[in-house]
């Protein structure tokens, strides 16, 4: 299972919440969660 989804879910937040939060689109925290997009940590 996906870390983020694990977290995201834990904390009871949507995408759409979490996108808001961090400052990006909805549809990049799917395609993260979906393995499809692997941010950089640097």
């Amino acid at each position: 299972v996906n870390r983020l989804r694990e977290q995201r879910k834990t904390r009871g937040l949507t995408q759409a919440e979490l996108a808001a939060a961090v400052l990006v689109s909805r549809k990049t925290i799917n395609t993260i969660e979906n393995g499809v997009f692997v941010p950089s940590t640097t």
